[in-house]
């Protein structure tokens, strides 16, 4: 239990970085150049008057044990930066006192229960799933669904992370740092991120509910896919997956991806000018003209990538 929000809330960060739209084919010819090509996770940013050099890691926020990696020059990158900044403050993450805090904000106003959202058929699918996890949905259908889909996947189970068969990049990250005594932050507070699920409809999260369980499912491989190619550090491919998977969310796309990637960018320039800072955040955030890597080259910065994989990407 202790860090069953913090985990959730890693995931729903996920839910978010996975999904966008396209943009219109003349903005995307106009503002190419600035968008990451290379197949790198872990980027350098300099120049526009910067004294010290500062890096961007795109994570994906829970991978399996055997699937987890470091490269020596993302363990330098890390060591040499004096700050680590993430989507969430994983100290605030960690703290208990916090998180039971904001347990009310997960759950449905107007005594609202998912049963009110969705079909009987449906409903039966998804309360089938949560008994295969352990997890008895009527402990949990008063719950905001956006927040349930954090555990739509199979390979997603609450006990997970613990036992050490999933690991976090972020809580790794976080220990790290602690071991380092750097400095930690966050771009966004917890509290922004749990009010980003009520600017949803409680029935288009149900709905996002109901898909993502059919898909996992279904056979549908999606995770495994995503994964294949985060080892490749395979970032253009990955994007472009991602930006394929609009069901559900597309008319969201500017309140969950681009309009928080925005919002990062004034935070992020302030932290760099300041001191050396290892930020990491989600790999979805990094592609596209959207993209952190793209924005920062607006803004005039020299974003390059760290040992990028030279070798032909093998698609899943």
């Amino acid at each position: 239990m202790r860090n069953f929000l913090g985990v959730a809330l890693l995931l729903v960060s996920f839910l978010y970085s996975c999904n966008s739209s396209q943009n219109a084919v003349a903005q995307v010819e106009q503002e190419k150049s600035y968008a990451a090509s290379e197949n790198a996770l872990l980027w350098k940013v300099t120049g526009n008057e910067l004294t010290e050099t500062s890096y961007v890691f795109g994570t994906i926020h829970m991978i399996g044990k055997e699937d987890f990696f470091l490269t020596e020059s993302m363990k330098t990158a890390f060591a040499a930066s004096d700050k680590v900044v993430f989507e969430i403050n994983m100290e605030e993450m960690s703290d208990m006192s916090v998180l039971f805090k904001l347990m009310g904000k997960i759950t449905m106003e107007g005594g609202k229960t998912l049963k009110d959202l969705i079909s009987d058929e449906d409903y039966k699918l998804v309360k089938e799933h949560f008994d295969g996890l352990g997890l008895p949905l009527m402990f949990l259908e008063k719950m905001k669904p956006l927040f349930l889909a954090t555990f739509a996947s199979g390979d997603v189970e609450p006990g997970a992370l613990q036992s050490g068969e999933l690991k976090s990049y972020e809580m790794e990250f976080m220990e790290m740092a602690q071991k380092g005594k750097k400095e930690m932050d966050g771009l966004e507070t917890i509290e922004f991120q749990l009010s980003m699920f009520d600017s949803i409809p409680y029935e288009a999260q149900a709905e996002m509910l109901v898909d993502a369980i059919k898909s996992a499912d279904g056979g549908d491989d999606q995770f495994k896919q995503m994964v294949d190619l985060y080892k490749q550090q395979a970032l253009p491919e990955l994007y472009k997956m991602i930006e394929g998977d609009t069901e559900g969310v597309g008319e969201f796309e500017d309140l969950l991806l681009v309009g928080r990637n925005k919002n990062w960018i004034p935070l992020m320039e302030g932290m760099m000018k300041t001191k050396p800072t290892f930020f990491a955040v989600g790999a979805g955030h990094l592609g596209g003209n959207n993209g952190v890597v793209a924005l920062l080259r607006k803004k005039g910065y020299t974003v390059t990538a760290v040992d990028p994989i030279k070798q032909k990407v093998m698609k899943p």
